[in-house]
């Protein structure tokens, strides 16, 4: 009897004191220990949540990176395409001008072969040789604008056009009466052009107006300005 009573207490006392709360160390409820454990699951908590935040900022940053990367992207492309138009274009403007020096200082020969053929009175009579001549003169002038023209290369028609300062170039001005003020009556020199450029303006002589028929219109237009009398 005396044994079963002791079991039964030894029982209750394991039964009680695995049933509080007690520290391994302090052996008691509610001492210093349990409560620095409690902190640190919160402190634990605090740095989970801080954790969290710093994953969730470093992120937001990598997408702000990658959205900027990609719109440098998007402007290098741009500007890679910019560049290779630019030298597409350069160099079609360098195959179709670059003659352009050349073609110009080889003007002069045709200059010459003209001067020479106006120069050569048209109503005389030649020898068959200086008829031969001239006519050889003139297939070399044909053929010369032939191969000009064959590389882009074009006279530019100026007699009876309205002057334009795009293309000629004013070297006098000749008093004609019946043809329109501004009208190229004379070409002094020709003008070329090469493709779309210009290459030589031309040379020439537009007319103007004779200086009595300017002065007459003025007083004309003096006179129908002037209020007219009326007669009594």
């Amino acid at each position: 009897m005396v044994e079963n009573e002791e079991k039964d207490q030894n029982e209750n006392i394991k039964t009680d004191s695995s049933s509080d709360q007690t520290c391994s160390i302090c052996e008691g409820q509610g001492c210093e220990c349990a409560q620095s454990d409690d902190n640190q699951k919160n402190i634990d908590k605090e740095e989970e949540h801080s954790s969290e935040e710093n994953n969730n900022t470093e992120e937001n940053k990598l997408e702000e990176e990658i959205e900027v990367v990609k719109e440098e992207k998007i402007r290098l492309l741009a500007e890679m395409e910019n560049l290779r138009k630019r030298f597409e274009r350069e160099k079609v403007e360098t195959i179709k001008f670059g003659s352009i020096n050349l073609a110009r200082d080889i003007l002069s020969l045709a200059d010459n072969l003209e001067r020479a053929l106006s120069a050569l009175p048209e109503k005389e009579e030649y020898s068959q040789n200086i008829k031969n001549l001239v006519e050889g003169l003139n297939m070399v002038l044909k053929e010369f604008k032939n191969i000009l023209e064959r590389h882009g290369v074009k006279k530019i028609e100026a007699m009876d056009k309205k002057f334009d300062h795009n293309f000629h170039q004013a070297m006098m001005e000749v008093e004609r009466e019946d043809i329109e003020e501004g009208t190229v009556v004379q070409e002094v020199q020709s003008g070329y052009i090469m493709h779309d450029r210009l290459l030589r303006a031309a040379m020439v002589g537009v007319s103007k107006k004779p200086a009595n028929n300017s002065d007459n219109d003025e007083n004309n237009k003096t006179n129908e300005d002037k209020p007219k009398k009326s007669k009594l």
